[in-house]
């Protein structure tokens, strides 16, 4: 069949949807169906990692002061919960280089894995949007709890002597049980995570 016997319209649809499949966004063949990377470069993602666990994502930032505070807190949970359920660390700006991360890591005594963020999966994933911010989900990936660690911080630069609630510890506890923690929602106090759309 000669081209001047197809029918206009279809060498118009044609033209058209090849123009819409090269117009797609092309994801780094790396990241594609990656959570986030690791410290290496290497695409990496926590839930195929910790499958059949609870997870744990701490969102943290180098230069926040609330997050850095929160260090020996988010330390002791991890102990705390070892064995029980998995938790990183995620770092969701991208400016933030592994070794910046690795310093950070060792200046605040942490043991536990980190992550880079650098296209906000995990961010959107978690609902996340300030930092230091925690999201629970459970075995199967579904998320239980976002929010505040606890009730430490009542506004930026204002905190209690200690804090009255464990949001973050009854919710792992509660999701480790089975059990919805209610509210699944505690407003965090911190430093805003940067662009996002």
């Amino acid at each position: 069949m000669y081209l001047s016997q197809i029918p206009a319209l279809k060498i118009i649809c044609a033209i058209f949807l090849s123009c819409i499949v090269a117009a797609q966004p092309r994801v780094p063949q790396t990241l594609q169906g990656a959570g986030a990377e690791n410290l290496d470069g290497k695409a990496f993602d926590p839930f195929n990692s910790s499958e059949g666990r609870v997870v744990v994502l701490l969102f943290v930032r180098t230069d926040c002061p609330i997050s850095n505070r929160y260090a020996p807190a988010i330390q002791k949970l991890h102990e705390k919960f070892h064995g029980k359920a998995d938790f990183w660390l995620v770092y969701p700006d991208a400016s933030e280089t592994a070794a910046r991360i690795r310093a950070h890591n060792e200046e605040f005594h942490f043991s536990i894995p980190a992550l880079r963020d650098v296209h906000r999966n995990l961010v959107k994933r978690a609902l996340a949007t300030i930092t230091p911010e925690a999201a629970v989900f459970d075995a199967s990936g579904k998320l239980f709890y976002h929010g505040r660690i606890d009730n430490w911080y009542e506004d930026f630069g204002r905190s209690r002597a200690a804090p009255t609630t464990h949001d973050l510890a009854d919710a792992i506890r509660n999701t480790l049980n089975g059990n919805a923690t209610v509210p699944d929602h505690a407003d965090a106090v911190g430093c805003y995570i940067s662009d996002l759309k």
